[in-house]
């Protein structure tokens, strides 16, 4: 009776080799599920947005000049307003002029947006054609376009 004894066996050999068929599948799914919902979630209503502009302000005599404060106060060029209705019986007078005078607006930073919204709505409301909102230049200067 005879035993053979062998230095290498195929079946006791350690395979160190990982399998990467399992892992290409799962990123091939993922791959496929995330081209699909991708265009799905980026849809949205296709709009031709204003580009920004910064233009030099034309200071002329008949402008009017109204200034919104934190409060919600008006003040025509200097003078407080009393109310919108003041406001607005104001602004007819000079929306029949010909030509007619820009409006500039100018908003406190801390002021709420309603505040500048009624003033808007009586230009709106007594006709004025051009309304301006004036803002401070950027502490750089002034960016070309």
């Amino acid at each position: 009776m005879g035993m053979t004894v062998s230095s290498s066996s195929d079946e006791d050999e350690v395979v160190a080799a990982i399998n990467t068929t399992p892992l290409v599948d799962v990123m091939l799914v993922l791959l496929i599920i995330f081209l699909i919902t991708v265009p799905v979630v980026t849809q949205s209503i296709t709009l031709d947005l204003p580009k920004e502009k910064n233009q030099v302000t034309q200071t002329k005599p008949e402008n009017v000049n109204l200034a919104v404060t934190a409060k919600g106060d008006v003040f025509w060029n200097t003078q407080k307003l009393a109310d919108n209705k003041t406001l607005v019986e104001k602004l007819k007078v000079i929306a029949v002029l010909t030509p007619q005078p820009e409006v500039h607006i100018r908003g406190d930073q801390s002021a709420n947006y309603e505040y500048v919204g009624r003033v808007v709505l009586a230009c709106q409301r007594a006709g004025i054609v051009k309304v301006g909102f004036i803002t401070e230049p950027p502490a750089g200067g002034v960016a070309g376009n």
